[in-house]
């Protein structure tokens, strides 16, 4: 997990769905905008129930990506303020193959990460 202060609220959140740009890959939107105002980036995770019903694969999914987030949240310029979300996954049910989802998730990120800067 990222520490608490590197993710993004509730308002924080509507505004990027309001006026943010996004970019997409196959599993993930990247919603963003950059706040001048802050010095710190904050990323969220949002899982929706047409991804999975189930709550615990959620969570998965979300702790999956935060772990992630991690190793690139210096890389980040600062102020920019982002939202990931997950898209129904394609290719196989989630779990299935935890290593092979973990690198796949991993490389989205980081293509979508690089974009920004």
């Amino acid at each position: 997990m990222i520490l608490k202060r590197n993710r993004a609220d509730k308002k924080a959140i509507e505004i990027v769905f309001k006026t943010g740009k996004s970019f997409s890959s196959p599993n993930l939107n990247f919603k963003f905008i950059l706040n001048n105002n802050s010095n710190i980036p904050r990323i969220s995770f949002i899982v929706p129930k047409t991804v999975s019903k189930k709550a615990v694969k959620r969570n998965l999914l979300k702790r999956r990506g935060y772990n992630i987030l991690r190793k690139y949240i210096s890389q980040l310029p600062a102020g920019v303020i982002g939202i990931l979300v997950f898209k129904k996954y394609q290719a196989s049910p989630i779990g299935l193959r935890p290593r092979e989802d973990i690198l796949i998730i991993e490389n989205e990120i980081k293509n979508l990460l690089n974009k920004i800067n």
